[in-house]
């Protein structure tokens, strides 16, 4: 049997998965990444994107919002403030969720505090559509 990760996804509230993949990818703030098999140790930071692991030749989606990635010994832990599977998505509450930050920045100024808080929740709400679509 070839060697495999140990993917482990946690948020403040439950345990999202616990699998054996063969690789990992990963949206780090400094940009994507992936991880293979005996990849070095490492601990970085996540942003808001998809997270895609492979398992036994099939992908799979998962939307994250900001948190840690971290790699020892062939496990790879997520620390995540949320993270949902492709199939675990509700599309039309992503697209209302989506128009409410557009409305929102159309009537902030950038300067305002509320401008960065509408930002993530438009980036999110996009990642979500994005990640939904790849689950059908």
């Amino acid at each position: 049997m070839a060697e495999k990760l140990q993917l482990e996804m946690v948020t403040p509230y439950r345990k999202v998965l616990s699998e054996q993949v063969d690789e990992v990818t990963a949206p780090g703030t400094v940009g994507e990444f992936g991880l293979l098999p005996g990849h070095t140790p490492l601990l970085t930071t996540l942003n808001i994107g998809e997270l895609s692991y492979v398992q036994d030749g099939t992908i799979s989606h998962v939307a994250v919002n900001w948190g840690y990635v971290e790699v020892e010994n062939n496990t790879v832990t997520v620390l995540v403030e949320t993270a949902e599977l492709a199939d675990q998505i509700d599309l039309e509450r992503a697209r209302k969720a989506l128009g409410r930050a557009e409305e929102a920045l159309k009537t902030l100024d950038s300067d305002d505090k509320q401008f960065k808080i509408m930002e993530a929740a438009l980036q999110r709400a996009m990642i979500r559509i994005q990640v939904a679509g790849r689950g059908h």
